[in-house]
């Protein structure tokens, strides 16, 4: 372990490749074929399974188990090695548990606790809040923002640039206890507020926004303002003005570019000089030159 700064009752595998620089708490297990980047920090009392990559320049808090064994290692012992792979500048914060079979991008960040299960894909400067719980075989975008207490169901789909705010549920089982699972499809620029929940198979269209405490049972369309218990159609976004400095605040990535890739040129600005591919990749294609939807 030369180079390296390693705590005590440390338990470091020989076939672990840890890269230069690294440090080390107490008390850290770190399994075979772990690869750990260069500059990284594990504070104490982490565990790194078998089969675990992690990029350079990342952190990882006190108490975090990442590649957690899925049901058939615990049960049987037989379920194989299913590798997590995280890119770097990573920042995962005290006692969250990340799941072997997963993919995480550069970027990324936890709150305190977070669970993440297996067959999750997650994109890049994609943030996951306090007490959240992502429960596998999701994909989610990228530069999203999840705030804390957020549960999302098996199967979901989360596009690029998307808000999702405390306490939001996005359901899966249409008629509960089945074993069929239909997951929420939420697109690009989609806003759900504080303490939502949506039902099995609803998608949610790009620039839409869902009002706190809606229960949403139906697709949300383009631009629609959904509200209430059922969630119906209340507005148009394009119609709001924040009431505190009143002018209009959506679509919002006109009015906000905190953490936002366009921060300092303007959405317009970003998206003209960004390659197709890119709009492939955060999946905005369907986007005009100026930031509106194609007709």
């Amino acid at each position: 372990m030369m180079g390296h700064e390693i705590g005590q009752y440390c338990v470091i595998s020989e076939r672990a490749t840890l890269g230069t620089n690294v440090t080390v708490g107490h008390h850290c297990v770190i399994e075979d074929d772990v690869t750990i980047g260069d500059n990284t920090q594990i504070e104490s009392h982490t565990v790194i399974r078998s089969g675990v990559s992690l990029g350079e320049n990342s952190f990882i808090g006190s108490g975090c188990i990442l590649g957690e064994r899925g049901q058939g290692r615990c049960g049987d012992r037989k379920d194989g090695q299913h590798p997590l792979h995280i890119g770097g500048n990573a920042l995962i914060r005290s006692g969250s548990i990340l799941y072997a079979g997963s993919k995480i991008g550069s970027h990324f960040q936890t709150g305190h606790r977070v669970t993440i299960r297996e067959g999750t894909e997650i994109g890049n400067h994609t943030s996951i809040g306090t007490l959240s719980d992502i429960q596998g075989k999701c994909s989610i975008g990228h530069y999203v923002r999840f705030h804390s207490n957020v549960h999302i169901g098996q199967k979901s789909v989360v596009g690029s640039f998307v808000w999702i705010f405390p306490y939001v549920v996005l359901t899966n089982d249409p008629a509960p206890p089945s074993n069929y699972l239909d997951g929420v499809h939420i697109y690009p620029f989609a806003v759900i507020a504080t303490s939502a929940t949506i039902l099995p198979g609803v998608k949610i269209y790009s620039d839409s926004l869902v009002a706190a405490g809606a229960t949403v049972g139906k697709d949300v369309e383009q631009y629609s303002v959904v509200g209430g218990v059922p969630a119906r159609v209340i507005g148009d976004v394009r119609d709001i003005t924040n009431r505190i400095i009143g002018e209009k605040v959506y679509p919002w990535r006109y009015y906000f570019d905190t953490y936002m890739p366009w921060k300092g040129v303007g959405f317009d600005s970003w998206f003209a000089m960004i390659p197709d591919a890119e709009k492939e990749k955060f999946g905005i294609a369907f986007l005009k030159s100026d930031g509106a939807a194609c007709s």
